[in-house]
């Protein structure tokens, strides 16, 4: 019987019952175990939505944050020279740049790649903390060793990349011809942006795992392969290269000159040899290029070629049928008058035949020659051989120079270009109009990439006439010649001395001049075809037998030296002994 609980009150409480406490147990198990039910049902929707509905979304964003579309590197190509030297490289370096987001500014490394790179700490530190950009360079063109260092740093958010520099290994001797490239590796300048599409080099791109510090700890595959530039082959002798910027340099130095240019061609086939231009620069240092110092003065620069323009216009007379080689010209008293204007000699050399007009380069024996011509006899020739046209090169910036045309009533002017005023060319073009004369009157197209296909030569004068003129420009460089500077022992040689004024804003300038010869060698079989151009010398010395028929006479001896061509000169002397020994 159960026993009743009296409270104060003096009411009875009914007593617990064991049913009622089983019902109250009961109840909770079932809410919990109903709870923890839903609970995993919650937990098998979700794993099924992300590991079913949301699977390829979830996919794309992990992959987004940890898989990266990397470039392969690939090197832009070689230029060599025709025997394979090279003139520019590709050479591995390193590009250093930072994930501003990711960077960890308190790390104690951080000083070290300061120092390593050569920055200002609090500067980096700055750049580093802004942290809404997501690439920063550092530093690029880090060599290998250096970004081997920065490797081991482990600095969060700085990276490392490889990439290539360009190098030139002739430096500033064939800067001009070849150029130099931009720090993103695109031609900038010369050879090297006339063949960008050439040499360019296309990288390759592969797909890398990356941590969350942004190191690369897998690679995965290769998306496209990384195409290298081709190698392009000059025309280029760096061994006459070498000597010609010897003897060009030391000319301009030792005349105080403003500048300077030699071209040397094979009197064969027009390939161009050796180009060189002073003031020059050292395209490995980007420091040296300056402006005045860029350009390639060979192809660039205009000048009037005054008396070197008179074996061409000596080759007009002879192919205009009115003259022989022997035949004779009054150039008394020493000057002529056309129309107010005097034209002078250096003195009266009375009576000259051809080859003494040439010889003793006679302003008035060649202007009489042009003005008994017809009126365009001498600018067809002068444009027959390349002038008043580019060289089709395909160089950056050549000029193509001004021939302009005369009528028959500009007798002053038609005399005057019949020895090299009133007309310009560039080094190159020179260079070029003298190949008919070394080549039986053949002119061949110039170039200077090896092995391209190449127009046809076409005969510009006949055979005769070429050996004829060749033949008076030989005594040039002998006895009683303007340019005896010129002549290289052992060997036959001839060319044509230039002495003009230059122009300046208001007409010629009286004390500014420019020198120059031209000259083929050797005579008996021509194989070079030189030019030499020196710009403003000063001092006593400025006419072109003085100062530019030297360097000729030096970059020749020492050129057909290299290219083992056998004398054509040899004393008798020196054969006599020859044969007793």
């Amino acid at each position: 019987m159960a026993t009743e609980q009296v409270s104060a009150a003096g009411h009875h409480a009914p007593a617990a019952t064991s049913d009622g406490i089983q019902e109250s147990s009961s109840w909770r198990l079932w809410f919990v175990l109903g709870a923890l039910l839903l609970m995993a049902l919650a937990i098998a929707a979700k794993m099924f939505s992300l590991n079913v509905q949301d699977h390829v979304f979830l996919q794309d964003q992990g992959d987004a944050r940890s898989i990266r579309t990397t470039q392969l590197p690939a090197h832009r190509g070689l230029v060599l020279d025709r025997r394979g030297d090279p003139l520019a490289v590709s050479a591995p370096v390193a590009t250093v740049w930072a994930d501003p987001k990711n960077a960890d500014l308190q790390h104690p490394s951080l000083g070290k790649l300061a120092s390593y790179l050569k920055l200002d700490r609090a500067e980096m530190i700055k750049n580093l903390s802004k942290r809404k950009r997501r690439f920063l360079y550092l530093k690029r063109q880090v060599s290998p060793e250096m970004a081997e260092r920065i490797r081991q740093l482990n600095i969060p958010g700085v990276q490392v990349d490889r990439e290539y520099k360009r190098y030139y290994p002739a430096a500033e001797v064939a800067s001009h011809l070849v150029g130099f490239t931009n720090l993103d590796g695109e031609g900038a300048e010369g050879i090297e942006l006339a063949y960008e599409d050439w040499l360019a080099a296309e990288p390759g791109q592969e797909l890398v795992l990356r941590d969350r510090l942004g190191r690369t700890v897998k690679h995965i595959r290769s998306l496209a392969q990384a195409r290298h530039g081709e190698a392009l082959k000059l025309t280029v002798d760096l061994r006459l290269q070498y000597m010609a910027y010897r003897e060009l340099k030391a000319a301009v130095k030792a005349h105080r000159a403003d500048g300077g240019s030699l071209v040397m061609l094979d009197a064969k086939n027009g390939e161009i040899l050796a180009m060189v231009n002073q003031p020059a620069y050292n395209p490995n240092d980007p420091k040296q290029r300056r402006s005045a110092a860029l350009r390639n003065r060979a192809v660039t620069d205009i000048f009037e070629p005054g008396s070197t323009m008179k074996p061409l216009t000596v080759s007009a007379a002879l192919m205009s049928g009115k003259y022989t080689v022997n035949s004779e010209v009054d150039v008394s008293p020493g000057y002529i008058r056309i129309k107010g204007r005097t034209i002078r000699d250096h003195r009266n050399y009375k009576v000259l035949d051809l080859t003494g007009i040439i010889r003793k380069s006679s302003n008035v024996g060649v202007s009489k020659l042009a003005l008994s011509l017809d009126e365009g006899s001498v600018r067809n020739m002068f444009y027959n051989v390349g002038l008043g046209r580019d060289t089709g090169t395909g160089f950056p910036g050549e000029r193509s120079g001004q021939l302009p045309y005369v009528k028959e009533k500009q007798v002053v002017e038609r005399a005057t270009m019949s020895y090299g005023y009133g007309l310009s060319v560039t080094a190159l073009q020179l260079a070029q109009s003298y190949l008919p004369l070394a080549n039986g009157g053949i002119l061949p197209p110039v170039s200077m990439i090896l092995g391209v296909a190449k127009d046809n030569p076409i005969r510009v004068m006949p055979e005769d006439v070429a050996g004829s003129v060749l033949k008076m420009m030989e005594t040039v460089t002998q006895k009683g010649g303007t340019g005896t500077r010129a002549a290289v022992p052992g060997y036959r040689v001839g060319g044509k001395t230039g002495t003009t004024h230059k122009v300046g804003n208001n007409g010629y300038l009286a004390d500014q001049y420019m020198s120059v010869f031209a000259g083929i060698a050797p005579i008996s079989n021509p194989r070079l075809v030189t030019v030499v151009v020196v710009d403003n010398p000063k001092g006593q010395e400025y006419y072109g037998g003085e100062v530019a028929a030297p360097v000729f006479s030096r970059s020749v001896a020492g050129a057909l030296r290299l290219l083992n061509v056998a004398p054509d000169n040899w004393p008798e002397k020196t054969k006599q002994v020859k044969k007793r020994g």
